[in-house]
């Protein structure tokens, strides 16, 4: 029996959504609740599970595509006896639908991924999209073409690999006759247009929101995490036989979850209209990671509850599934405030923004080895760490958040003070 996976409801207010990556192939045999594909909503990248086991059929849509709630994502073929779900009618239902409902445009098995394929490819046509697959569209992009402007030879004006090369062969033909008298036509022939999706859109969305809606300050200041570096470079080798990478950042939280205690006001959010204050229990703190599906922010759960070596594994956790494009709804979900690290890649001062409904973000910027002078005057090398602050000024001041900020760093600079505080 053949059977339309439906895409179903992912999140309120959902009805579409990118197709990241397919983890099966058609033909291939998958299990029931086996990963098969990611999917990237306007706020979450979501996994898709199968409901069945059996051999995947067809697959509706191609990586990169727009893939519409309620409507089949993949066609899985299983056993009659194993599924209750309504399968694709056979040819003879078909024709008694179409008898009974001439207005309702009912396929048979054979015939339905065809027409499907064909509604989808009309309706791209329709909205100007080029037809092609993966392969394709990426070699327009590495010859920097607009994939939508290649007379495509296949049906319904599918682009094809040929189309491509033919393309730039008349481009370049064209272009070289024309130089001398228009060079303007040569540059314009370069330009390429995208749409804005993905985590892209969801940056955009957000960040437009945060600036729109809260006025932010930034208030900067200079950590010597030169004690905390040699507490690290201690501690490494201990972690590492545990399968733990120690880093910077499981410090940086845990001297966070024992100041925001003392300022709950940063640990907090407020309702749209600012006139109700909800102090939370948990610090959930966000972590942003540079990916390749683009900006990412999951966060670690419960900080205040977990020693070094926990939240060592969570960061190493999160973050490569950061990057493998693995993270799940709810590790996106939650956060009570966020830390990003844009030293690993350079800088030393930022003015980050805040991650609604969250009220202060911090930035890390680079460690540096410049001289400073000690107590006795003397000039010594120091590992010098900027951050900068952001908060949400409606219901945080400067004189706040610098007091916050230097209980924070009296803990970085000297890490041991934490035992004191510990659980």
């Amino acid at each position: 029996m053949k059977i339309d996976f439906i895409l179903p409801d992912i999140g309120e207010g959902i009805i579409e959504c990118e197709l990241v990556e397919w983890q099966i192939q058609e033909g291939q045999e998958v299990q029931e609740d086996q990963s098969v594909a990611d999917v990237m909503t306007d706020k979450a990248l979501v996994e898709i599970t199968s409901m069945h086991t059996g051999r995947i059929n067809k697959l509706y849509y191609a990586k990169g595509e727009i893939a519409k709630v309620h409507q089949p994502l993949f066609q899985i073929e299983v056993a009659d006896d194993k599924s209750n779900t309504k399968a694709v009618p056979t040819e003879s239902e078909a024709v008694a639908a179409d008898d009974a409902h001439p207005t309702v445009n009912t396929v048979t098995s054979e015939n339905a991924t065809h027409n499907i394929k064909t509604e989808t490819e009309d309706k791209q046509q329709n909205n100007g999209k080029a037809l092609a697959s993966p392969a394709v569209r990426r070699l327009a992009r590495e010859c920097g073409l607009n994939i939508s402007v290649v007379k495509g030879s296949g049906k319904n004006g599918r682009v094809y690999k040929e189309d491509i090369e033919a393309h730039q062969n008349t481009t370049t033909t064209s272009s070289s006759s024309m130089t001398k008298n228009s060079p303007e036509i040569q540059s314009a022939a370069l330009d390429r247009v995208e749409p804005i999706k993905g985590i892209r859109a969801i940056m955009a969305k957000q960040m437009l929101e945060s600036v729109h809606n809260i006025p932010h300050f930034t208030y900067a200041e200079e950590l010597d995490v030169t004690n905390l570096e040699l507490l690290r470079a201690e501690l490494k080798p201990e972690f590492a036989a545990k399968d733990a990478k120690l880093s910077m950042m499981p410090f940086i939280m845990k001297a966070l979850a024992l100041t925001l205690p003392e300022f709950p006001i940063l640990n907090s959010r407020i309702n749209d209209d600012c006139t109700e204050i909800t102090y939370l229990n948990d610090i959930n703190i966000g972590m942003a990671a540079d990916t390749p599906l683009g900006l990412l922010v999951p966060n670690i759960k419960q900080v205040q509850n977990l020693s070094l070596l926990e939240l060592t594994l969570q960061v190493n956790r999160l973050a490569t599934a950061a990057r493998n494009g693995k993270l799940k709804p709810d590790e996106m979900k939650g956060a009570t405030i966020s830390v990003s690290n844009i030293g690993v890649i350079g800088g030393t001062v930022a003015t980050p923004i805040i991650n609604p409904p969250e009220v202060a973000i911090m930035a890390m910027g680079r460690i540096q080895t410049v001289p400073r002078f000690n107590s006795k005057g003397e000039v010594q090398a120091r590992k010098i760490m900027q951050v900068s602050w952001s908060g949400d000024h409606r219901i945080i001041d400067g004189a706040t958040m610098a007091r916050f900020c230097n209980r924070w760093k009296a803990y970085v600079e000297n890490p041991v003070s934490m035992l004191t505080q510990l659980r």
